[in-house]
């Protein structure tokens, strides 16, 4: 039986989702609940997006080769990827054999066989939602375990790392979590890039057209000055 991915949309020319132009491919589904989440129409694994087989999948992306040059490739993001395993790998797979490069943009949470996925994972971007347990279960409504076997998998493959991490006014915006991070960072190693994004509100309309409460109500976007500022104490 062929296998079947659930996608919940593609950017052809995105150039925020990894080096160079990519192909974008939203898979649907993910058990986070991000305070500041900003597709929560990915959330439910078993909402019907467009139901698609790897194959066709890559003849799609395999369409826009051309401008991918050197840096390009393809980036699976979500909801989060990890969630559907089997396609995953499988699309990974074939575009390995079309020798295009492949980026992963996840949380870190899912199933599946993280050795093998990550055997075709040329970038992963890693999305540190907080370094304590505590904070991190604040943010996300779930505990930390398995973002941290997801990252012991990406080290003992020694895999290229891309890490990110969202500033909320209020919330960890303050020196002392990005100095916590920092430390944090250092114990990582093949890390090469590190960003922090702010804050956007951009994505609230979506909660009242699905009828979900939007918890950071009155929450302002990231100052992006401010956001620029405790990025470089980060990387100093």
């Amino acid at each position: 039986m062929e296998i079947l991915g659930n996608v919940n949309s593609v950017e052809s020319m995105g150039l925020v989702d990894g080096p160079g132009i990519r192909f974008v491919v939203f898979l649907q589904g993910c058990e986070l609940r991000c305070l500041y989440c900003h597709n929560p129409e990915t959330w439910d694994k078993s909402k019907q997006c467009e139901s698609i087989t790897p194959k066709d999948l890559i003849k799609r992306i395999v369409r826009f080769k051309s401008y991918f040059g050197n840096d390009g490739g393809v980036t699976f993001s979500g909801g989060e990827p990890l969630l559907q395993p089997k396609f995953l790998l499988e699309c990974l797979k074939l575009c390995k054999k079309e020798k295009i490069n492949t980026a992963l943009d996840t949380a870190g949470v899912g199933f599946g066989d993280y050795e093998e996925i990550l055997k075709y994972t040329d970038l992963v971007i890693l999305d540190i939602k907080a370094v304590k347990e505590e904070d991190y279960k604040k943010i996300t409504g779930q505990p930390m375990l398995r973002f941290n076997k997801f990252l012991q998998a990406c080290q003992q493959q020694n895999k290229k790392l891309w890490l990110r991490q969202v500033i909320v006014p209020g919330i960890n915006d303050t020196e002392e979590n990005i100095l916590n991070l920092k430390e944090y960072i250092k114990t990582i190693k093949n890390v090469e890039k590190v960003e922090l994004l702010p804050y956007k509100t951009i994505g609230v309309h979506k909660y009242k057209d699905l009828n979900i409460k939007y918890r950071l109500e009155g929450v302002k976007d990231m100052d992006e000055k401010r956001c620029k500022e405790l990025e470089n104490l980060l990387l100093s």
